[in-house]
C-alpha cells in the first residue's frame, strides 16, 4: 500500500491561448489547462460541481476539444503535436488515437448527425473528417472545404440542417459550404474592411439553434453580428456602449429564444442581448478579468432537494416568453434560467448561474501553464508560493487551497522563486527579464537585478541566516551573490550554464552550485577567492539541483539528468550514496527536516520517489501527477506536509506521516523521550526505527517540560498538529479544548474563521459582521478580488440576518437602496419600526421589488421554511446559523399587536430546534465527509458535543492516529471508539510488511492493546497470530500476561471438557499445533448455523478468533480443507455485518467471493449458494427502495418473499456494538484525480477513483476504501489465500 497519500489538489486554470478549450454536456463541463482536460460534474445530493478526473495524454499544448453532441459520455480533443484523441468520460480513457493530422488542428468539431465523425481544421485547411468506428473507418478530406485565401480561426457544423459548415478567416470572412448549392468562399466581411488588405480575425461563430440560415459572428475590431448564410447579409449589427469593449466569446442560452451573452475581453463583463435590439439588455460585472471563453450548458443540470422538494424561486420572468422584454435603462433584468461555463484571461473558470445571478462554481485563478517551483512561506505553513512558465508568481492558501496573492505578471518564465526569511516579499528569477524581488502584501516590484543581462536566471535563493543576501545562477555560467540593495558581493564563474544553488543551513557562508558541466561546487564566501572548495564529480550528465541536508552538517544531494540523486560527504569529499530508480531527469529534490535519512525526489518521469538515505532503499514512487515533476517543498513545524509541482500546472499536497508509524504509536504509547527524539547519529543506524532530530520536534519537548499540568493531552496535540496535513486538524483541537473547558480567550484568531463550537457561533459571526461594516477599503489592492465598501457592508447584512438580528440588518439595506428587503424584515422588530421605515421609503421609489425568501422566513420566524430552503441548496453552513440563531432565541414570530416586544421561546420550540440543529450539523458533516474530509466532518459533530459521531467520521476516515489522540484526550465519552481505533492499530502493527522489524511492530502492536482496560482477548489474538521460535513466541506470552506455550495445550483440554468452546480454540491458537482450534472451532460455527434461531453475535466471536491463527500454519497442505471452510464462513458472516453497516459497496463482492469458493472446493457447510443468491437479491431489491432518491423514478418494488427474506436477515444481523459507526469508509484524497495508470477493481470490473490497495499477488487492486471495510468485517484477502488483508 503506497506510504505517501495525495490529501489536497490546487488544480490548473484554464489555458487563454486557444479558442474551443471549454464544453460542456448535461451535467458535466470540462475545460483544458496546457497540457490537460479537467472535467467537473454536478453532485446532485449538493448540487454543486467537483472535479471528477484529469485527462492528460497530450504531451504538447492542448488546441481544442469538443463534446460529442449525441453522446455525452464522448469528447475529442487536440493539440499541438499534431494528435487527435477521442476520450470515454465515464471510464476515463482514451478510447481512439489519430497520430498525424497532418497539421496543428486549429478547431474540433463533432460533425452532427454523422455518426462517430469527427471534424478537424489546420490553420490553412482542408477540412479533414474522421470516422472513429464503424465500416467507414479512416480520414476522408472534405470535397470542397480547401484552398482558402486567409487562414482558419475556427468553423461550425450547423446542428440541424445536415452538412452545413461555416468557416471563420483570420481577414474577417466566413466561408459557408452546403450540400447541394454553391459554396461560398470569404464573404461576409465587416462592411468597414471591404477594399483594404486589413486583418480582423473571427473570434465567435454560433449558428442561431432555430434558424437554418442566421449566425452571429463576432471580430475582433468590428464587433457582433447577426447574419444571414443564404442572402449572404448582415442583418444586425450589435453596438457597444463604448469603443473599447472588445468581444472574443459569445453563447446563445437555449433556454431563452432569440437572447445570447457575450463577455468582454478585456473586463469580465457578462453582456445579454436579444436578436431584435442592437443595444444590450443589461450586463453584469463578474470579475476584474477578462473573459476568454463562454459556454451555455445545452440543459441546465437538474436541482435535486434534500428536504421537500420547493418550487424554484429564480425563475426568470422571460423563461416563457418567446418576444423579449422592452426595458427602460433603470430597470432591473432577470436573466434567463441555465448556465455559463466562463473562462477568464488569468486563468479562472466558473459556472455562472444566470437565473439565481450567482457563481455555482468559480476557481478563481490557477496557473495554466508548467509550475517550476513551489516554496512554504517561512513564518506560515499555511502559505504556499509558486512559480510558472506562464509569467506569475502566485500565493495559495493550503486550508482552503485558493489563491490570495498573485504578482503583476508579463515575466516571460519565472522559473524560481524564493521566501525572504523575515520580510513579505519574494524574490523571483526569470527567462529573460532578470531577478525581482515583489512584495506580497503591496503587490508591488521592489527590485529588480540585471547582472546576467539577458540570459534566463534558473535558480534564486534568499540565504537562511542573513536576509540581505540573494545568490542567482544563471545560463551564463555565473554564480552571483549580491545584497538586496544590489551590490555585488562575489561573481562564481563556472564553464558552462548554473541551474541551481543552495545555501547551507549550518554555515551561512557555505554555498553549493550545480553545474552543466555534470559537477557539484562548493564555495565558501567568508574569503574573497572566487575558486570553489570542493568539486564533486561523478553525474554523467548535467547537474540541475542541489540541497543541503538540514540535519546532517556537510552532507549535501544532488539530481541530475542522468535520472540519479547522489549524496555527498563534504567532510569525506567523497559520494556515499547514489540512488537509482528514476528512468528520466532529476528536478525536484526535498530533504525532510526531521527525519534525517528521509530524502524526496522528483522526475521527469512523472514519479515522486521518497529515499531511506542510510541504505539507498526507495520505500515508495508516487505516480499522481501527470507529467514532469519540478518542485517539492515542507514547512519545518508540519515536516510531513509535501507539496510538489508539476508540468501538469497542478500543485499537490501530500502526508508522508505513514512513513514514521512506529514514531506515532511510540508518542500514542506515551514511550519514553528516547524512543521519540534523538540525535542524527542514532536515526542513521540502518534499521534503526525513526527518530526526530529537528528543531521543531525539541521546540515541542521544551514546552511541555515547562507544564506543570495536562502535559500528556498537550504532547497529544502538539505532535498531531505537527504530524497533520492541513484540512481540520488545527480546527478539530481547538474544538476539543472547548469541549473540555478550555477559556475561550485562549482560542487562536483563526477559530472564528472555521467550524465553531455552536455556543460561540452567534457571538464570533456577530462580531465578524460588525468589522465587515466599519472596515475601511485596503489601502493597496494586493488581495485578490478586495472586496469594496458595498461588498463588506452587504457581507456584514447577511450575517445579522442569519443571526436573527434584524433592525441592523434592515439599516444596513437601507444604507445599500435595498429597501425592498429592508421593509419585508423589518415587521421582525416591529410594527412601529415598520412605519417609519415606510415613511423614509417613501422619500425614495424603487421600480421594482424583490421578493424574497430569506428575509420573509426570518422576519416571520419560519426557521424550518428556512433550513428547508438553505439545505434543498446545499446551502449547510447557512441552515447551521439561522438554526443556532433560532435555538438561542433571536428569530421569533412578531406580534403585530405589541410595540417592542421580547419574546422567549417556547420550550417545545426550543427543543424542536434543537433536534434540527443536530440534524443540520449531521448532513453538514456528511457532506464534508463525502468531499474526502473527514478531519472537518468530525469537527461539524463536536460542534454540538457529539463524541461519538466525531469519532465515528475519523475511523471511516482511516485517520486512526489522529482519532486515538483526539479520543484519549476526551476521555471517557470516546473510550468505546478509542478502544476500537487502538485494536484497529494493532492490527495495522500485527501485519504490516516493512522495513522496520517485525520485532518492533510486534513490540508496537502489543503496547497499543495495553492502552485498553480489557484486552485479555486482545493480547492473545496478538499472541496466536505471532510467528517465531517458542523462545520469542514465550517471551511475547509472559509480556502480555499469557501462559507458557507448553501450557496452552493443556488448558485448551480442560476448557473443552467442561464445554467452553470459546476458550478451548483460544487456548489452542496459543500452543504449540495451533491448527488443532480449527477443527472445534468450526464444527461449533457449522453447528449453530444448522439451527434455525442462530445470529450473526452468536458466530462472529469464535471465527474472529479462529481468523488469528498464524498463517503459516493455515496454509498448510493438511489444513486445506478447514481452511477452505473458515474462509467461506468468514466471508459469509463478513456479507451479513457488513449489512449491518451499511457497507453496501462490498457487499455483493462477499456473497460472490463465498460462492466461488463454495463452488471451487471441496467443503461441507450448512450454507447453500442458492440461498445466498436468494439473500442477495432480497437485500439489493429492500435497499434500492430504501435509498432510492423521491424525485427519480421508482425501480421494481421487492416482491412478498423479498420482504420476508430481508426482514429476517435483519433479524440475524441485529447487534448491539458500534451502531455508531455505520455507513461507508471515505478516506482522505478518495475525491482527487490521479494522473496515474488507471487501475480496474476486480470487484466492480470499473476504474478505482482515488486511493488504490494492491491485493497480495500484486497485480489484483480494490479500491483502499473497499479494502478498509473488507477488512473491518472480513479479515481475509478477497483472492481466498487464506493471507489476512492489511490495509489500515
Amino acid at each position: 500500500m503506497s506510504q505517501v497519500k495525495q490529501v489536497g489538489l490546487l488544480a490548473a486554470g484554464c489555458q487563454p491561448w486557444n479558442k474551443d478549450v471549454c464544453a460542456a454536456s448535461g451535467d458535466r463541463f470540462a475545460y483544458c489547462a496546457t497540457l490537460a482536460i479537467y472535467i467537473y460534474q454536478l453532485d446532485h445530493r449538493y448540487n454543486e460541481f467537483k472535479l471528477r478526473s484529469i485527462m492528460s495524454e497530450h504531451k504538447k499544448t492542448i488546441t481544442a476539444i469538443s463534446w460529442c453532441p449525441h453522446n455525452g459520455e464522448v469528447f475529442a480533443s487536440a493539440s499541438a503535436d499534431n494528435l487527435l484523441i477521442v476520450w470515454n468520460v465515464a471510464e476515463q480513457k482514451a478510447v481512439a488515437r489519430l497520430d498525424n493530422t497532418k497539421g496543428i488542428p486549429a478547431s474540433v468539431s463533432w460533425c452532427w448527425n454523422a455518426g462517430e465523425g469527427v471534424a478537424f481544421v489546420s490553420h490553412r485547411g482542408p477540412l479533414y473528417i474522421w470516422v472513429t468506428s464503424g465500416p467507414d473507418t479512416g480520414v476522408t478530406v472534405h470535397k470542397e472545404a480547401h484552398s482558402f485565401l486567409s487562414d482558419i480561426c475556427l468553423f461550425r457544423w450547423h446542428p440541424v440542417k445536415k452538412g452545413k459548415v461555416v468557416f471563420g478567416h483570420t481577414d474577417g470572412s466566413l466561408s459557408i459550404f452546403q450540400p447541394g448549392t454553391k459554396n461560398q468562399k470569404h464573404v461576409l466581411r465587416p462592411e468597414s474592411l471591404e477594399g483594404t488588405d486589413e486583418e480582423d480575425p473571427v473570434t465567435a461563430l454560433e449558428w442561431d439553434p432555430l434558424s437554418t440560415d442566421y449566425l452571429l459572428v463576432a471580430n475582433l475590431h468590428n464587433g457582433i453580428r447577426l447574419v444571414d448564410s443564404e442572402s449572404l447579409t448582415c442583418i444586425t449589427s450589435f453596438t457597444f456602449p463604448s469603443a473599447a469593449a472588445s468581444v472574443q466569446c459569445l453563447a446563445w442560452v437555449p433556454s431563452a429564444p432569440g437572447m445570447f451573452i457575450t463577455g468582454d475581453s478585456q473586463v469580465g463583463v457578462l453582456r445579454i442581448w436579444n436578436v431584435s435590439r442592437s443595444t444590450s439588455l443589461d450586463n453584469f460585472k463578474l470579475k476584474k478579468t477578462g473573459f476568454h471563453a463562454l459556454h451555455v450548458l445545452n440543459s441546465p443540470p437538474a436541482k435535486k432537494t434534500l428536504g421537500s422538494p420547493t418550487k424554484s424561486l429564480h425563475m426568470s420572468s422571460t423563461s416563457e416568453a418567446v418576444p423579449p422584454p422592452t426595458l427602460s435603462q433603470n430597470q432591473a433584468f432577470s436573466l434567463p434560467p441555465g448556465h455559463a461555463v466562463c473562462c477568464f484571461m488569468d486563468g479562472g473558470v466558473g459556472l455562472y448561474n444566470m437565473g439565481a445571478k450567482k457563481w455555482d462554481f468559480l476557481r478563481d485563478l490557477g496557473h495554466v501553464e508548467t509550475i517550476f517551483d513551489c516554496k512554504f512561506k517561512p513564518d506560515d505553513p499555511n502559505l504556499l508560493a509558486t512559480a510558472s512558465f506562464d509569467g506569475t508568481i502566485k500565493v495559495w492558501d493550503i486550508n482552503t487551497l485558493t489563491a490570495v496573492y498573485t504578482s503583476p505578471g508579463n515575466e516571460g518564465v519565472v522559473y524560481s522563486l524564493s521566501w525572504a526569511p523575515d520580510l513579505n516579499c519574494i524574490a523571483g528569477a526569470t527567462s529573460r527579464n532578470g531577478a525581482f524581488i515583489w512584495d506580497v502584501k503591496k503587490g508591488k516590484m521592489i527590485t529588480r537585478f540585471n547582472e546576467h543581462g539577458k540570459n534566463g536566471i534558473f535558480c534564486i535563493a534568499w540565504s537562511h541566516k542573513d536576509s540581505k543576501r540573494i545568490a542567482t545562477c544563471s545560463g551564463d555560467g555565473f554564480c552571483i551573490i549580491r545584497t538586496i540593495d544590489g551590490k555585488i558581493l562575489h561573481k562564481y564563474k563556472h564553464p558552462s550554464a548554473v541551474f541551481g544553488c543552495d545555501w547551507s543551513q549550518n554555515n551561512k557562508d557555505m554555498i553549493a552550485t550545480g553545474c552543466e558541466d555534470k559537477n557539484v561546487r562548493v564555495y565558501y564566501l567568508a574569503t574573497s577567492s572566487d575558486q570553489p572548495l570542493k568539486v564533486f564529480t561523478g553525474h554523467l550528465a548535467k547537474v540541475f539541483h542541489v540541497r543541503w541536508s538540514p540535519l546532517r552538517e556537510g552532507i549535501l544531494c544532488s539530481g541530475s539528468d542522468d535520472g540519479t540523486v547522489r549524496i555527498w560527504d563534504y567532510t569525506q569529499d567523497a559520494c556515499i550514496n547514489v540512488l537509482s530508480g528514476h528512468t528520466a531527469p532529476v528536478r525536484g529534490l526535498m530533504w525532510n527536516t526531521e527525519v534525517p535519512y528521509l530524502l524526496t525526489s522528483g522526475s521527469w518521469d512523472y514519479t515522486i520517489r521518497v529515499w531511506d538515505t542510510r541504505d539507498g532503499t526507495c520505500l515508495d514512487t508516487v505516480y499522481d501527477h501527470g507529467a514532469d515533476v519540478y518542485g517539492l517543498t515542507c514547512h519545518p513545524s508540519r515536516p510531513f506536509t509535501m507539496a510538489s509541482c508539476s508540468r501538469d500546472s497542478t500543485v499537490r499536497l501530500w502526508s508522508l506521516t505513514p512513513l514514521i508509524g512506529p514514531l506515532l504509536v511510540n508518542i500514542l504509547t506515551d514511550r519514553p523521550w528516547d524512543n521519540i527524539i534523538g540525535n542524527t547519529d542514532r536515526a542513521m543506524v540502518p534499521g534503526a526505527l525513526p527518530l526526530l532530530c529537528g528543531k521543531v520536534c525539541r521546540d515541542i519537548k521544551q514546552d511541555l517540560d515547562k507544564l506543570t499540568s495536562e502535559v500528556a493531552s498537550r504532547k497529544l496535540r502538539c505532535f498531531s498538529e505537527c504530524f497533520s496535513p492541513p484540512g481540520g486538524s488545527h480546527n478539530l483541537w481547538d474544538l476539543v479544548a472547548v469541549i473540555m473547558g478550555q477559556d475561550d480567550s485562549l482560542l487562536p484568531q483563526s477559530y472564528g474563521k472555521s467550524i465553531m463550537h455552536m455556543k460561540h457561533l452567534v457571538r464570533f459571526k456577530t462580531s465578524e459582521a460588525q468589522e465587515l461594516t466599519i472596515v475601511k477599503m485596503s489601502k493597496f489592492g494586493g488581495g485578490i478580488g478586495a472586496p469594496s465598501k458595498e461588498e463588506r457592508l452587504r457581507s456584514a447584512a447577511e450575517i445579522h440576518l442569519r443571526l436573527g438580528q434584524t433592525q441592523r440588518y434592515c439599516e444596513l439595506m437601507v444604507e445599500l437602496g435595498e429597501w425592498d428587503k429592508a421593509l419585508s424584515v423589518a415587521p421582525g422588530v416591529s410594527m412601529k419600526y415598520w412605519k417609519k421605515l415606510m415613511q423614509r421609503r417613501a422619500d425614495q421609489l424603487m421600480e421594482e421589488e424583490n421578493h424574497d425568501v430569506i428575509p420573509y422566513c426570518i422576519a416571520t420566524g419560519d426557521v424550518r421554511k428556512l433550513v428547508t430552503f438553505f439545505t434543498s441548496r446545499g446551502q449547510l453552513k447557512e441552515a447551521l446559523l439561522v438554526t443556532q440563531g433560532a435555538c438561542e432565541g433571536n428569530i421569533h414570530v412578531p406580534h403585530t399587536s405589541s410595540i417592542n416586544h421580547t419574546v422567549t421561546p417556547e420550550t417545545d420550540d426550543l427543543e424542536a430546534y434543537h433536534g434540527l440543529l443536530h440534524k443540520v450539523c449531521k448532513e453538514l458533516a456528511e457532506w464534508y465527509f463525502q468531499d474526502g474530509r473527514a478531519v472537518l466532518a468530525a469537527c461539524c459533530h463536536l460542534a454540538v458535543d457529539n463524541i461519538e459521531l466525531a469519532m465515528a467520521n475519523l475511523i471511516r476516515g482511516n485517520e486512526l492516529e489522529l482519532a486515538v489522540c483526539v479520543g484519549a484526550v476526551l476521555g471517557e465519552p470516546a473510550n468505546q471508539a478509542t478502544h476500537y481505533v487502538l485494536e484497529l492499530l494493532a492490527r495495522k502493527y500485527m501485519t504490516m510488511p516493512t522495513c522496520f522489524p517485525s520485532v518492533g511492530n510486534r513490540d508496537l502492536a502489543a503496547d497499543l492493546l495495553h492502552m485498553i482496560p480489557d484486552n485479555q482477548l486482545l493480547l492473545a489474538k496478538l499472541c496466536a497470530f505471532y510467528p517465531g521460535s517458542t523462545a520469542d513466541i514465550n517471551q511475547l506470552h509472559k509480556r502480555c500476561g499469557l501462559p507458557p506455550v507448553e501450557e496452552c495445550e493443556s488448558l485448551a483440554e480442560a476448557a473443552l471438557s467442561e464445554g467452553d468452546v470459546f476458550n478451548a480454540v483460544r487456548f489452542h491458537l496459543l500452543s504449540a499445533t495451533p491448527e488443532d482450534a480449527l477443527s472445534i472451532g468450526i464444527a461449533h460455527v457449522k453447528e449453530q448455523l444448522s439451527g434455525s434461531d442462530w445470529t450473526v453475535e452468536s458466530v462472529h466471536p469464535i471465527l474472529d478468533l479462529l481468523s488469528y491463527i498464524r498463517t503459516d500454519r493455515l496454509i498448510l497442505a493438511k489444513c486445506t480443507e478447514q481452511r477452505s471452510e473458515l474462509l467461506i464462513l468468514c466471508g459469509y458472516v463478513g456479507a451479513l455485518l457488513a449489512i449491518r453497516r451499511q457497507y453496501c459497496s462490498i457487499v455483493p463482492a462477499l456473497y460472490e467471493y463465498t460462492s466461488q469458493l463454495m463452488k471451487r472446493r471441496e467443503v461441507c457447510v450448512p450454507l447453500q449458494i442458492k440461498q445466498l443468491s436468494v439473500e442477495l437479491e432480497a437485500w439489493r431489491a429492500c435497499t434500492h427502495t430504501l435509498n432510492t432518491p423521491p424525485d427519480e423514478a421508482p425501480s421494481t418494488p421487492p416482491s412478498e418473499a423479498q420482504r420476508v427474506e430481508f426482514s429476517q436477515l435483519q433479524i440475524r444481523i441485529q447487534g448491539t456494538g458500534l451502531l455508531w459507526l455505520e455507513g461507508p469508509d471515505y478516506v482522505t484524497g478518495s475525491n482527487l484525480p490521479s494522473h496515474s495508470d488507471v487501475q480496474v477493481s476486480c470487484f466492480t470490473g470499473n476504474r478505482i477513483q482515488g486511493p488504490v490497495f494492491f491485493l497480495e499477488d500484486g497485480k489484483s487492486s480494490i479500491s483502499l476504501n473497499d479494502a478498509l471495510m473488507w477488512a473491518k468485517v472480513n479479515p481475509f484477502s478477497p483472492l481466498g489465500t487464506g493471507v489476512r488483508i492489511n490495509p489500515f
